[in-house]
This record gives structure tokens, C-alpha cells and sequence, in this order.
């Protein structure tokens, strides 16, 4: 499989590595938003650019041909842009805020969470990240997840960074560094807590998971995820 990386930091540099090894061939590499480059018959293309140059990546494929991946975070307030541009296309287009296997089992231990603690409006919510200090946005793309999975299923309407309203839940966004992803859930009521946590020990899980993406959604047409990648949930 030829893949086009929009992307070359520490990210598309790990999927390199991983593509490489799984006898794939990389054919572009972008390290910025630039309309200096062709795809040069890329069988798929993966995001891992910045917030303010991701939308012109995946535009710049779908107008290709090209099916793209985007684990880029930090755009999402045109999301549904891109979704109605991909329909238009008739392409194809695969988003995940985490690519990580875990994670997405993760997603999955969330929901049910919070389904079950839903009557119980004497438990609190508090989520907590970390990541390295280059990471860009805050909270994170998969913290964003997470605390819109848990209003899907409960009487939150909001998540904030700053000090909570009563129907908002509190993220904390911590910069440390050399750290890959740490994400913490936890339910507070005044007898006792229950937290669930993902630690991510290197990026090479969210790298995989990017590659194998790349290989499942290969000559398919549509809008997924990595819950159809998965087949999970």
C-alpha cells in the first residue's frame, strides 16, 4: 500500500516506522499546509498535521481521490464542513480523536460508566489529561470524547475548562514532559469514588492503530470510524 503523509512530526514519523515494517511504502511526506504537492498515486493518505493546516490536508485528498485518515485534533469546529465536502466528493474519510486500540476499548468502558452512574446524581465528573508539553490543543481531541460521551448519557450539557457550573464537567489539561496520554475519569459522591484511567506508554499504539486504519479503509467509500475499523460497540 503507497501512503501519503500530511504530517511528519513525531506522529507521522512513528507511522512511517510501523508502515515501513509492514511492508507498505510511504510516497509523500508534508510537514505543512502547502498546495505544492501531488498525492503520486497514494492508495490512502493520513492526517497527522496541525489544527489550522489539517482541513486543508484532508480537502486536498478528498479532492484527490484520495481516501484519508485524520487523527489531527483541534479542528473539530469544522467538522461537519468536512463531513458535507466528503459527501460530495463521494469519498472517503475516517476521524478518530485516538487511535489507540486500548483507548477505544477505553471509549467503550466509558459509556457503559456513565450509563450506569446516569441515575446516580450524587457522583460528580472530573476528567483529567496529560500530555506532552509540544501537544498543541487542550483539553485533548480524545478528553473531548470522552466528556461528550458522558453528556450523551447524562444531565451534562457542557464540559469546561475553567471552574464548573453545576451541569458542566470539569477537564484538567496538564502539560508534563516526555509523557504519551494519560486519561482519568472519575465520579465523585461524598462516601466514595469510582475512576477508570488509559496510560499510554509510548506513541507506537496510536501510530498501529493509525496504520491499520490505512489498511482497512483501503477502496472503501464513506464517512467511519474506528469503531467500524475495531468492529466493536
Amino acid at each position: 500500500m503507497k501512503i501519503a503523509l500530511l504530517g511528519y512530526g513525531r506522529m507521522g514519523k512513528s507511522i512511517e516506522e510501523i508502515a515501513l515494517n509492514r511492508n507498505h511504502s510511504i510516497t509523500l511526506k508534508v510537514e505543512d499546509a502547502s498546495s505544492d504537492y501531488d498525492f503520486k498515486n497514494a492508495d490512502v493518505a493520513i492526517d497527522f498535521s496541525i489544527p489550522s493546516a489539517a482541513v486543508f490536508n484532508i480537502k486536498k485528498a478528498l479532492d484527490a481521490g484520495v481516501p484519508v485518515i485524520s487523527g489531527t485534533t483541534g479542528w473539530l469546529d469544522q467538522y461537519d464542513e468536512v463531513i458535507a465536502y466528503c459527501k460530495e466528493k463521494n469519498g472517503t474519510f475516517l476521524y478518530a480523536s485516538n487511535f489507540s486500540l486500548g483507548v477505544n476499548l477505553f471509549f467503550e468502558l466509558n459509556k457503559k460508566l456513565s450509563t450506569l452512574l446516569s441515575g446516580f446524581p450524587d457522583y460528580s465528573t472530573e476528567i483529567e489529561e496529560i500530555h506532552h508539553t509540544q501537544k498543541l490543543d487542550a483539553p485533548s481531541g480524545t478528553a473531548i470524547t470522552l466528556a461528550e460521551q458522558i453528556i450523551e448519557q447524562t444531565n451534562y450539557t457542557n464540559w469546561t475548562l475553567d471552574q464548573p457550573k453545576s451541569n458542566e464537567i470539569h477537564i484538567e489539561a496538564k502539560r508534563i514532559e516526555n509523557v504519551p496520554g494519560t486519561h482519568e475519569i472519575t465520579y465523585n459522591s461524598e462516601i466514595d469514588a469510582i475512576s477508570i484511567k488509559h496510560t499510554a506508554h509510548s506513541r507506537q499504539g496510536f501510530a498501529m492503530g493509525a496504520v491499520i486504519a490505512a489498511e482497512w479503509i483501503k477502496d472503501k467509500k464513506g464517512i467511519f470510524s474506528m469503531k467500524d475499523v475495531l468492529n466493536i460497540g
